[in-house]
C-alpha cells in the first residue's frame, strides 16, 4: 500500500518555482526580469485596474445619477394563491419549507393575487388589504409581526 512520504506528482505537471534576483549565471538576476526603471521595476509598482495612463478613468468622467436607499426594507413577497401549499397554520417556518420565501431575515408580505377556499391562521410581517379580505373572507385569519421588521435588510 501507498504511504505519504512515496507520494510524488506526476511527471511533468509540476515545475519548479523561479528563482529571481539570484545572480547573472541564473539568467534572471541583477533586474529580475522587470527591466530597467519606471514604475513596474519597483517594489510595491502596480497600476490600478481602472488606470488608464494618466488619462481622467472612466468612472470619473461618466455622470453621477439616482440615489440607493441604504434604510429600505426589502419585502419577500407571497401570493395568497400559493398559501395551499403550506400545512395548517401558516408561519415563516412553514412558508420557507414551502420554498415560497428564501430566508427567515427578511420580512414577509402577503399579497392577494389569486383566490383561496381554505381558512388559514396567516402570521406575517405585512399584509395588502387585498389579501387581508379574502383570508377573512375564506374564513381565515391575520397575524401581524411587529418585531424587526425595519431591522431586516
Amino acid at each position: 500500500m501507498a504511504e505519504l512520504h512515496d507520494l510524488t506528482p506526476n511527471s511533468g505537471s509540476s515545475r519548479n518555482r523561479k528563482r529571481v534576483g539570484r545572480g547573472p549565471g541564473s539568467g534572471s538576476g541583477k533586474t529580475s526580469g522587470r527591466g530597467q526603471k519606471g514604475q513596474k521595476s519597483r517594489s510595491g509598482g502596480r497600476i490600478r485596474r481602472d488606470f488608464e495612463g494618466g488619462q481622467m478613468p472612466l468612472a470619473r468622467r461618466i455622470p453621477k445619477r439616482g440615489f440607493k436607499n441604504f434604510n429600505r426594507v426589502e419585502y419577500q413577497v407571497v401570493n395568497i394563491r400559493d398559501l395551499e401549499r403550506c400545512d395548517g397554520d401558516i408561519n415563516l417556518e412553514s412558508l420557507r419549507q414551502a420554498g415560497l420565501i428564501s430566508s427567515l431575515r427578511k420580512p414577509v408580505k402577503i399579497l392577494g393575487q389569486g383566490e383561496i377556499d381554505q381558512a388559514f391562521s396567516v402570521t406575517a410581517h405585512k399584509f395588502s388589504h387585498s389579501a387581508q379580505t379574502k383570508i377573512e373572507a375564506a374564513g381565515g385569519s391575520i397575524s401581524l409581526i411587529t418585531a424587526g421588521v425595519g431591522e431586516a435588510s
